[in-house]
């Protein structure tokens, strides 16, 4: 048992990097799925409630009658549920620049998760690779304030249901959760990069 927990202490270097590998792996696949209609769908709700991205989308707060003639905002009238292709959603999708947006930021993304797996062997762009991470998680983050379907819905049924609204996350409430742990991950990779960068001024110093 010693001897594991020894191997343990000894492999924190190494479960760092794994920690980098593992964020440029979830970037990647995420950021590059933006490139799909079915996941730029999927994060309207998302971007459309965020005051630091809703400005992207030409529609974000447009508000229309639904068919029981409540104002609701336009969005929730143009789902494609994943599987699932209406023509005229797509069509009111790439007016409202819900596809161009997703492009943008699945860019965005993949190249934060390029500067965090660069940061193995590349400390200074492993910082910003981690401070860059902390703040996309902090954005995410905000969702949680932001967006309704964060939260599960009331929409009745056989009998009014209590577990609706906060704290009862939804799929998609869950999944940002998350990234509190990306958040946590971005710490502590830019602190070990910091940690690299000290250590080598120090030895060119002496």
């Amino acid at each position: 048992m010693e001897k594991f927990i020894r191997f343990i202490a000894g492999g924190q270097n190494n479960f760092v990097h794994f920690l980098r590998i593992a964020i440029f792996i979830v970037m990647a696949w995420i950021g590059g799925l933006k490139a799909f209609k079915y996941e730029a769908d999927g994060i309207v709700p998302l971007v459309a409630n965020s005051p630091f991205m809703s400005f992207f989308y030409k529609d974000a707060n447009k508000m229309v009658a639904n068919n029981e003639a409540k104002q609701v905002k336009a969005y929730t009238l143009h789902k494609n549920l994943e599987g699932k292709t209406v023509e005229k959603n797509i069509k009111w999708q790439e007016e409202n620049g819900t596809y161009i947006f997703s492009y943008g930021l699945g860019t965005v993304i993949v190249s934060i998760g390029l500067l965090v797996l660069l940061g193995i062997w590349f400390p200074k762009i492993g910082l910003w690779g981690g401070l860059l991470t902390f703040g996309m998680s902090f954005v995410t983050l905000s969702f949680l304030i932001t967006t309704p379907e964060v939260y599960v819905p009331n929409l009745g049924g056989d009998f009014p249901t209590p577990e609706f609204g906060f704290p009862y996350l939804s799929v998609g409430g869950r999944l940002v959760l998350k990234d509190i742990i990306m958040m946590g991950g971005g710490l502590i990779i830019s602190s070990d990069s910091a940690r690299r960068i000290l250590g080598k001024t120090k030895t060119f110093i002496q």
